[in-house]
This record gives C-alpha cells, sequence and structure tokens, in this order.
C-alpha cells in the first residue's frame, strides 16, 4: 500500500491529462491499477486534505499511462480488468472487452422471464470473458447456464471471472464453436444468447486503433456483410431450443432488418428488433415456433 497526499495526487492527475489522453481513461487506469474509485475521486473535490492509499506508487502508474498514451493500447488490456455492470472481470487480448450496450441484453431478458423461480436452461454462444453469462447465472440462481467458447483461452478467462464473482455453480464452461459442444442439450434449451462477431469487412478496416490494433479479430469481423456468424447460429437455432423458445442476437446497427428476416425465415416468431441506449437497433429476439 502507497500513501500519498490528496493535493500530491491532484498534481499528479492533472499532469498526466496535460500528456493527452481522456478523464474517464485515466479514473478507469486509476480504479484498475491503484484501488481508487471514481466515487473516491470525486470525493477528493471537497476533503482535499486526507490521505491517499492506493495500490500501486505513482510513477509506476504513470508508465502505464504513458504507454496507453504511446500505443493506444486499452486501459483494460494494460490493466487485465475490465468493469461491467456490477462485475470485476479480467480481460487479455484473447476476449473482447465487454461493452456498455451489450448491458442492457441482461434486463430485456429479465423483462421476458419474470418468474424468478422458473428452472430454465440458457446458452451463451461465444462467451468471451464470461459477461453475459456470469450475469445470468447470478442474477438467476434457478437457472442452469451454459457458456461457448472457440477459444479455449477464453473459456479459461470466463471460468475465473465466475469463480472470482460467485460461489454459484449454476454456470458451465464448454469449449467449442457457436452450438458443436452441445450436441446433449438438442431441444432443451430455453434461451439462447450471442453476441457473435458482426462487423463487415469494410467496416472493420475503419476500426480506431484501440480496436483494430488490440481486440481479437475472430471476435470482432462478421465476413463481408458481417452476417456469416449470426447466420450460422440462426440456421443451428432450432436444432437446440425447447418449441418456444428464445433466441437472442446482438447486431451491427444497421442489420436489424436483415437479421429479422433471416429469424422470421427459420420459423421464429414473436420477432422484434430492439434498440439500445442510442436508439440503435442493436437487439434481434426471436421465439421458436
Amino acid at each position: 500500500m502507497f500513501v500519498v497526499s490528496a493535493e500530491k495526487f491532484s498534481l499528479w492527475k492533472k499532469k498526466q491529462i496535460s500528456k493527452g489522453g481522456d478523464n474517464n481513461s485515466l479514473n478507469l487506469l486509476i480504479d484498475s491499477l491503484a484501488g481508487l474509485s471514481k466515487k473516491e475521486l470525486n470525493l477528493l473535490k471537497i476533503k482535499s486534505e486526507k490521505n491517499l492509499n492506493l495500490n500501486l506508487n505513482l510513477d509506476l502508474l504513470e508508465t502505464f499511462w504513458d504507454k496507453h498514451i504511446d500505443t493506444f493500447i486499452p486501459i483494460e488490456y494494460l490493466s487485465g480488468i475490465s468493469f461491467w455492470r456490477n462485475l470485476k472481470l479480467e480481460v487479455s487480448n484473447r476476449v473482447l472487452i465487454p461493452r456498455p450496450e451489450t448491458e442492457l441484453i441482461i434486463e430485456i431478458i429479465s423483462g421476458i422471464f419474470k418468474n424468478r423461480e422458473e428452472k430454465i436452461t440458457f446458452v451463451d454462444l461465444g462467451t468471451g470473458s464470461g459477461a453475459i453469462s456470469i450475469a445470468l447465472a447470478l442474477a438467476n440462481p434457478n437457472w442452469n447456464g451454459i457458456a461457448t467458447d472457440i477459444d479455449k483461452n477464453a473459456i479459461e478467462i470466463a471460468s475465473r471471472n465466475f469463480a472470482n464473482n460467485s460461489n454459484h455453480t449454476n454456470l458451465k464452461f464448454y469449449n467449442g464453436n457457436w452450438w458443436d459442444p452441445l450436441a446433449n442439450f438438442k431441444g432443451e434449451i430455453d434461451l439462447a444468447v450471442a453476441n457473435p462477431p458482426y462487423i463487415p469487412q469494410d467496416t472493420y478496416e475503419l476500426l480506431p486503433i484501440e480496436v483494430k490494433n488490440f481486440e481479437p479479430k475472430k471476435a470482432l469481423l462478421g465476413g463481408k456483410e458481417g452476417l456469416d456468424h449470426i447466420n450460422e447460429i440462426v440456421q443451428d437455432a432450432p436444432k437446440y431450443l425447447k418449441k418456444e423458445g428464445w433466441l437472442f442476437i446482438e447486431n451491427h446497427f444497421d442489420q436489424g432488418d436483415r437479421v429479422k428476416q433471416l429469424f422470421l425465415k427459420n420459423k421464429f416468431t414473436s420477432v422484434k428488433v430492439l434498440k439500445d441506449f442510442s436508439g440503435i437497433g442493436r437487439f434481434t429476439i426471436g421465439r421458436y415456433k
């Protein structure tokens, strides 16, 4: 533990911002590595006389900030930590950094499955860091969850994240591509959710440096039109879903109508494209027959 006065810390923080970058990123770095939350930082404005206890000394913290400024590497990968909903998740460049807009899918699912005592089986396809599957498992202890990912490293990270965020046992992890590991669960899934790679090739080439240079390409690129993986997931879903089982897909902002038609073509009903916090048609949902 390193003790520093609030005055010294405030001067240090101003110096870092003067180099470049933004205040939110610096606050995230301080929270992740130094253990000083945004709430505690805000208190400094009214309690400037206090001393602060940091998990990292300021010189070392500065080297991490300098690396972020110089290389554009995301703070989450520098620290190995991503905060998502009420979860603190381990991340590496083998998994996508969970996005705030994806948090809404948990609320949408909760709005449909309102009976917390109901026992259902859900699957999170392409779980990555495990964010979606862990959030669902923790919010619904009576549910049995399954998470799949083609990358064995991602499965290991997601498994650790579940263990580090709970003592529950209602979530299992399987290595394999989309539905492939679920041969024993055909016709037994009540709910399937996926945030697959959906970025079209042309769009991928234009992504910001901090995304394209550091986040895993296979977690972002969805083929020429961005629909390769979505097509596969939707077409195979009927083999695994129960009658009236639900499928939730996160898609690119301009893919909603095409994904909706894909759902309808594969005999889904109650198909809707739902908007995210920015008013963009981000989620396509449907019920199988």
